[in-house]
């Protein structure tokens, strides 16, 4: 990472699919370049930000000097937030010339995804069009969202300049155009800016497996197209050991053999490896171990301690409650790459075994329910939501029910109307709700997209379901019936996917929080890729697997009802026979040695101190 570091531009964005250590990454350059005595602004976009957790220091939505780190400022660019002061700064001037009634008309105008998503993304312009805001900095690192949404963000300054330049009625889906149109100067020099490889790097961050690379090629090929011309790739986690244990040599056998298939888009540009580490990236000395290349502290020694685990469920009798109403929606959330699509392809493997119709299906703009699959299943439909042509339809169908009955003027103006970027985020909604009412019919399992945009969709959820109570005659019944069906534990059970670290399991419970806050009480959480019950001898999976019992009894202890266990596996889980391994073990009794044998792939022999589900 220090050669990464020493060339950096103007502007490093980070990228990639959730869960593999972009905010970790752009910290951990953010704090070597402020070490080499540069003035820094570490920035996320990410609507699930955890900078505040990984730096160690509290941060809000203005630049705040980080502790430990002269030079750097970071903060985080909170969408809500940034759309409640855009919401102020239309209706502020008005207040007391116009109505109490006219006044909350206009904020519950401005109250849904559009302005949340045109808010933040002024707020991000700002950072890197605005010359006396750059003008401060020697360099600006963007902590992005999960790739889908980031591709999204980058295609905006070009969709809203051309939406600007063509409207020709003063009008949009946020009200008045005027606010817009005094931007377009800014996004235009965001486009140049992020276009100009002399002052942009685009960091495509992945770990050594499969999904996340093949993300990380499709985002460059996106990126590409969009006239990004200077990327590079980082790959995060890379495992080796000299050990002869058989856990640690699947999981080193496993790393080699994806570094040596890197996919073609990816393998032309320059790469960084960063070394795997027993607890993660988090807090000032680690930052800096990384940004300088050390290597991590061996572990203290203590493999053949005793471990111990709280009280889990059963994944057979887990499934079998889950299956028994034959009917109803699971949705699989958390942090972008904790394995929500992995855990929701299972869940649809063990419904469908047991006799029950599922479909398949996802939210989530980077979907790979299909590769985590591999082939169909008797009593397995798949879909997705693909945001694009649930746009057309979308708009297809509000011209078709409006032609004949608007003049050709009017029509005009509706078409324009729905050309707005914004549009998407309402076709998108609505598709999430007719495929949650399929849900009276058969099992529906939906994958969501990762933490900050499903929570987003949730807002935009209440938002519709609040506009209901004024205008509910031309709204479909299912947008009408959503809100009461995701919050009938009868009808909805919603499973929080994590992984026993520090970022995924605090994130994963502010996201069980703002869930209670909206009605919804989750039905359970799963613990996935666990090294702690693979029964490793190696000193460094050894060390990781007692780090995580912390996080395992804390999930238990503070916020899971229900809590499933799930191992690491030496393979990558894609089809039938792999995700079946992921229905892990729970100990029969408290206590087991974590020098528990193992197989050649690193799986754990069954002796009589373990049932298997």
């Amino acid at each position: 990472m220090h050669t990464f570091i020493r060339e950096a531009p103007k502007f490093i964005f980070f990228t990639g699919k959730g869960g593999v250590g972009k905010t970790s990454m752009a910290c951990a350059t953010a704090v070597g370049l402020a070490d080499l005595g540069r003035r820094v602004l570490l920035i996320s976009t990410d609507p699930a930000s955890n900078l505040d957790e990984v730096l160690g220091s509290p941060l809000n939505s203005k630049p705040v000097l980080v502790a430990g780190a002269d030079g750097l400022f970071a903060m985080n660019i909170n969408p809500l937030q940034a759309a409640a002061e855009y919401r102020e700064r239309i209706t502020g001037p008005y207040r007391g010339i116009l109505p109490d009634a006219a006044i909350r008309q206009m904020e519950e105008q401005l109250s849904g995804a559009c302005t949340v998503e045109i808010a933040g993304f002024n707020e991000f312009s700002r950072f890197i069009g605005d010359e006396k805001t750059v003008a401060d900095y020697d360099h600006i690192v963007l902590d992005t969202a999960p790739t889908g949404h980031t591709l999204r963000l980058l295609d905006l300054p070009a969709a809203w300049t051309d939406f600007i330049a063509d409207n020709q009625t003063g009008s949009s889906c946020l009200g008045p155009l005027s606010g817009l149109a005094e931007q377009q100067k800014l996004f235009s020099k965001v486009i140049t800016e992020l276009r100009n490889p002399a002052r942009t790097r685009l960091a495509l961050v992945a770990r050594a497996d499969v999904m996340s690379l093949n993300e990380a090629a499709r985002a460059a090929g996106e990126l590409y197209e969009q006239g990004m011309r200077n990327p590079c790739l980082i790959i995060n986690g890379i495992f080796r050991t000299n050990s002869d244990d058989n856990v640690a040599v699947a999981f080193a056998r496993r790393t080699r053999a994806l570094l040596e298939q890197i996919p073609k888009p990816l393998s032309a540009m320059p790469h960084y490896q960063v070394p795997f580490r027993t607890a993660g990236i988090m807090g000032m000395d680690a930052l800096r171990s990384v940004s300088r290349g050390e290597p991590e502290a061996a572990p203290e020694p203590g493999a053949e301690q005793t471990v111990s685990f709280p009280e889990l469920e059963n994944w057979d009798v887990f499934l079998d409650n889950l299956a028994r109403p034959g009917k109803g929606v699971i949705l699989t959330m958390g942090k972008g790459g904790v394995g929500k699509t992995t855990m929701a392809t299972l869940i649809a493997l063990e419904l469908a075994r047991r006799g029950r119709s599922v479909l398949l299906t996802t939210t989530d703009p980077a979907a790979h329910v299909a590769e985590t699959l591999e082939r169909m299943h008797a009593g397995i439909q798949v879909d997705r939501i693909d945001p694009k042509a649930e746009t057309v339809r979308y708009v297809e169908s509000v011209l078709a029910k409006n032609r004949g009955k608007l003049s050709s003027e009017n029509l005009a103006l509706l078409e324009e109307e729905l050309s707005s970027p914004c549009i998407e985020e309402i076709a998108v909604f609505q598709a999430f709700a007719e495929t949650v009412a399929r849900g009276q019919e058969q099992f529906i399992v939906l994958d969501t997209a990762p933490t900050g945009h499903t929570l987003l969709l949730l807002d935009a959820t209440q938002a519709y379901h609040r506009e209901i109570s004024r205008s509910a005659d031309d709204l479909p019944d299912a947008v009408k019936q959503l809100m009461p069906r995701i919050r009938d534990p009868q009808f909805t059970r919603t499973l929080i996917i994590t992984h026993p670290e520090a970022t995924p399991v605090h994130e994963a419970a502010g996201l069980q929080q703002d869930l209670q806050r909206a009605g919804i009480e989750p039905y359970g959480w799963i613990i996935n890729r666990s090294f702690a019950v693979t029964g490793s001898r190696d000193p460094q999976l050894a060390a990781k697997g007692r780090h995580e019992l912390v996080y395992i009894n804390e999930v238990c202890e503070k916020y899971s009802v229900r809590t499933l266990l799930s191992p690491w596996i030496g393979e990558e889980p894609t089809g039938k026979e792999k995700l079946c391994k992921l229905k892990g073990f729970i100990p029969e009794k408290k206590e087991h040695p974590m020098n528990e044998t193992t197989n050649s792939d690193g799986e754990r022999q069954l002796t009589n101190s373990f049932e298997r589900y």
